[in-house]
């Protein structure tokens, strides 16, 4: 089986998408040919081999011209120092260069690779890690990770979402059972953990665990043995564990809902992935990797985004973070024909058109009264709301949009998308603060 043709040009390195999405969907064939299990193993270890021959190459390829496509979609960010630009660049390349193995993650954010950094040393040893992070970033990626670049990479990895465990069942699936232990347990079945002997098993939400299920949990943590419901054999059990939350589970243990002792167990490492908005520099790489992604799903060509949408997709918080942006790029590429726009967006998210935003004082009453739904007059009075509210404050700063994002604790770029919203002007208030100081 050959996997490129070396002496072929792919068509997405010549196309319009950017170099970052061929290099994540190397990273994603080689992640599913390490889960293959209809494979022989020379034969996955060779397919490796040539996608990280592939890899490598592409990734050998300058900075420049690899995201130079991508990067061109922020218009309005202006070019880092180079000393600035080299330093997480060099970062990258150290990691590459001791074969770490990336999982997808790419990206040169500094705190994304200060994670990357903590994994590569947490990977090779036994300890538990613990990742936190809002939901959508990365965070069973990054478990992948840690399992993929250490001793145990050809053992099992086992997934578990412990918030989608009844509490009924909750034993039964982690640790297994017995036949005819409880009504419906008509064979013998294994656990979670005994599947993950030798791998990995990755908690995920553990911060939804009830305590019933912590004490068990911090019983195998301490004794790495396990009892299967209705069963009174001990089976040893050996296995990795990576635990995430989007929880703060210190301020959990204080409280007394999560247990102290099993939070210092599961937090020996620590890390810390942070959300897509801390990330903005990715965020032209993903919507170029996501809508080429999108476009071969569903076998057509990727959707152009006007500039109105583009700009609004680089501006928009996401608190569903990576997995948001990806569900907005598929919506995009199913619902839009050639060219995508604003009203392809969500309808809860949708910023309000530019000809109903600009709206006078004593215009929203009149804009409510000719509502047809009340959501919409909902709509109508929420904005106007938060227009007299960025106008006041404006007004208090004498127009300075950084001590407003300052007073507000907000994102700058955020704040700016809201005065464009409404058609606020700045400038406006800064002349009438000059103005009045020109009369005093």
């Amino acid at each position: 089986m050959k996997l490129y043709n070396q002496g072929a040009t792919p068509v997405s390195v010549t196309s319009p998408v950017s170099f970052a999405g061929l290099i994540e969907k190397i990273e994603i064939l080689r992640s599913t040919l390490r889960w293959a299990s209809k494979l022989d193993r020379p034969e996955i270890e060779k397919l490796l081999k040539q996608a990280t021959t592939l890899r490598d190459e592409v990734m050998g390829l300058s900075h420049k011209e690899r995201f130079v496509q991508a990067a061109a979609a922020e218009p309005e960010a202006a070019a880092p120092p180079p000393e600035i630009e080299r330093m997480p660049r060099e970062r990258r390349q150290a990691l590459m260069e001791r074969s770490f193995i990336f999982e997808g993650t790419f990206g040169d954010n500094p705190r994304l690779l200060e994670a990357l950094e903590i994994a590569e040393k947490a990977a090779p040893t036994e300890l538990p890690v613990l990742i936190d992070g809002e939901s959508g970033t990365g965070k069973e990626l990054m478990a992948k990770v840690i399992h993929a670049n250490g001793a145990r990479t050809d053992k099992p990895f086992i997934s578990v979402n412990c918030g989608a465990i009844p509490d009924s069942l909750l034993e039964s699936e982690l640790f297994g059972h017995k036949k005819g232990a409880f009504t419906g347990a008509s064979n013998d079945r294994r656990g979670k953990f005994e599947s993950a002997h030798s791998g990995t098993i990755f908690l995920d939400e553990i911060g939804e665990l009830p305590l019933t299920g912590q004490v068990k949990l911090l019983r195998v943590l301490e004794a790495h043995e396990i009892q299967r419901v209705g069963s009174d054999e001990i089976i040893s059990v050996d296995a990795r564990i990576v635990a995430a939350t989007n929880k703060d589970l210190r301020r959990m243990s204080q409280a007394g809902t999560f247990r102290e002792d099993l939070f210092y167990r599961l937090s020996v490492i620590h890390v810390s992935l942070p959300a897509l908005r801390e990330r903005r520099d990715e965020i032209p790489l993903l919507v170029s990797y996501f809508s080429d992604e999108a476009a071969g799903m569903l076998r057509r060509a990727p959707v152009r985004l006007t500039p109105r949408l583009r700009d609004f997709l680089l501006h928009y918080d996401y608190p569903g973070n990576i997995r948001e942006l990806r569900n907005l790029l598929y919506r995009l590429s199913c619902l839009a024909g050639d060219t995508a726009d604003l009203p392809h967006l969500p309808q809860d998210i949708r910023p309000k058109p530019a000809a109903l935003a600009v709206v006078g004082s004593g215009t929203s009453g009149a804009e409510i009264a000719m509502a047809t739904s009340l959501s919409e007059a909902k709509r109508a009075a929420s904005d106007e709301a938060e227009r007299a509210f960025l106008e006041r404050g404006l007004q208090e700063v004498g127009g300075t949009v950084a001590e407003l994002a300052r007073r507000f604790d907000m994102n700058r770029s955020h704040l700016q998308m809201l005065l464009k919203k409404h058609g606020i002007h700045s400038k406006d208030f800064r002349a009438s603060r000059q103005a009045e100081a020109g009369k005093g």
